[in-house]
């Protein structure tokens, strides 16, 4: 989801929407508040978005018993030890989109990209033409879960729109990789050329001590160009990165960097190497994020056509853009295999692209859940990644909350035998997911679940994630 400064990158990519768009059948769509999903997922509960945050619900991380869920307002924490009856704990008031979140142990991670007078909770929106304006990363202690602490804000250059936590392999220090891209000849703090991503490394027994260590350039020849074309067929000029998935075990990172899909050895976590880059100049226009399946063979590449406020899920666009794309990794190197879009249109007032997901860990299959916005949630099986098949979706009819094309799920991630939806307007969701292809995932225990950083499943029997 873009940012009013960060939609300037695309300002020559998507100029015009008018006479793109076909219509859709109106006795397709489900009416708005109606809820349509296949016979294979069960809604279980809806929790509402607390009143303390206006604004919309943005990524989710997972830690033992709780959820948390940022919000451009702050972020809330869900007690789901019964998921049936989950509940909030608390919310913590401290505006500056997107709050994408992670945890690790006590330490929630909330991302700003919306510059700001200063770090505090109670700072305003300010310029990012201004000096002293602030954008990074917020440091939060969620120790005491209903009543979370600010501890420590790191600024970084072009702000953070999302972030990965990578932990090193004694657990004495959490890297946070932070992306960000948009840069402007009048950002005093984020002037082009923005090639790099800043490096956070955060103490674990002192995260006061938090600072940035590297900024390493990852385009030196200043990667993809773009092709200037109007909407929807302009492709995007990589400009730093939109979101970064790491596999530290196995010593590797996958990036979304704009006009790049990117392969990192991240070995020595505070000198990430590209390994190998990829780019596709006839259907992405915008690499928004990543997923590797298990094994660590695949990734999975979403296009963010339009920004994720663009009615891109119909006939006119087509089944190849603002997608999946997956790709094997042979020899080190990224093979395309195929695509994956919803096949069910939605209507023209509503948004609906590739968005965040994650797996659901069965052996033997590589099967992932996503939220496509108003698209819903789908659950997909891309164990041929040539052939990759929708086997269960939930989603709502028109939500106009806010006025057309800014509605929907944002993430849909698996946790602990339970598939959990953030909703812009709406609030968590739950649902429960039965069929014979994902069942054994129930006997796969998670301690914590931060998407954008992947750890192994077990292949047999129970065990913790």
């Amino acid at each position: 989801m873009l940012s009013p400064r960060r939609a300037l990158i695309l300002a020559a990519a998507f100029v015009a929407l008018a006479g793109v768009t076909a219509p859709v059948q109106a006795a397709d769509i489900p009416a708005p508040g109606e809820t349509v999903m296949s016979p294979n997922i069960k809604h279980v509960t809806n929790v509402p978005k607390p009143q303390a945050l206006a604004n919309i619900n943005t990524d989710m991380a997972f830690h033992g018993d709780y959820a948390y869920v940022g919000n451009y307002d702050g972020f809330s924490v869900y007690d789901i030890r019964n998921p049936k009856k989950a509940s909030l704990v608390s919310s913590v008031v401290c505006p500056g989109g997107q709050m994408d979140v992670s945890v690790y142990g006590d330490l929630l991670f909330g991302s700003v990209d919306y510059a700001r007078d200063s770090d505090a909770c109670s700072s305003a929106e300010q310029s990012a033409t201004v000096k002293e304006s602030w954008e990074g990363i917020r440091i939060f202690d969620v120790s005491d879960k209903a009543n979370p602490r600010y501890v420590k804000a790191v600024e970084t250059v072009c702000g953070s729109h999302t972030h990965t936590l990578v932990p090193d392999r004694r657990r004495e220090n959490v890297y946070v990789y932070v992306s960000s891209y948009g840069p402007r000849d009048t950002y005093p703090d984020c002037r082009p050329p923005h090639d790099l991503i800043s490096i956070i490394k955060v103490p674990l027994r002192n995260p006061q001590a938090a600072t940035v260590i590297a900024t390493p350039n990852l385009f030196p020849d200043g990667g993809f160009p773009g092709v200037p074309l109007p909407y929807p067929d302009g492709k995007s000029t990589t400009t730093g990165c939109h979101d970064i998935t790491a596999y530290p075990e196995k010593g590797i990172a996958a990036g979304a960097c704009i006009g790049d899909g990117v392969l990192f050895d991240i070995r020595d976590p505070e000198r990430p190497k590209v390994t190998a880059t990829v780019r596709d100049e006839v259907n992405f226009a915008f690499w928004h994020s990543a997923t590797f399946n298990n094994d660590g063979t695949k990734v999975i590449f979403t296009d963010e056509l339009g920004g994720g406020t663009r009615a891109t899920c119909n006939e006119a666009i087509g089944p190849n853009r603002g997608a999946n794309a997956y790709y094997d990794l042979v020899g080190g190197q990224l093979q395309f295999r195929g695509y994956f879009k919803i096949a069910r249109h939605q209507a023209d007032t509503e948004n609906c692209v590739a968005h965040n997901g994650s797996l659901i860990p069965v052996k033997g299959r590589d099967i992932m859940v996503q939220a496509w916005y108003q698209g819903g949630i789908s659950v997909v099986d891309f164990t041929d990644s040539a052939h990759p098949k929708e086997i269960a979706y939930f989603e709502r009819g028109p939500d106009l909350t806010a006025g057309p094309l800014f509605a929907g799920f944002w993430s849909a991630y698996y946790y602990n035998g339970y598939i959990y939806g953030s909703d812009f307007h709406q609030g968590l969701d739950v649902l429960k997911i039965n069929d014979w292809r994902t069942n054994k995932a129930g006997g796969v225990k998670m301690r914590s679940l931060n998407a954008q950083t992947q750890t192994s499943y077990p292949e047999r029997g129970h065990g913790h994630w």
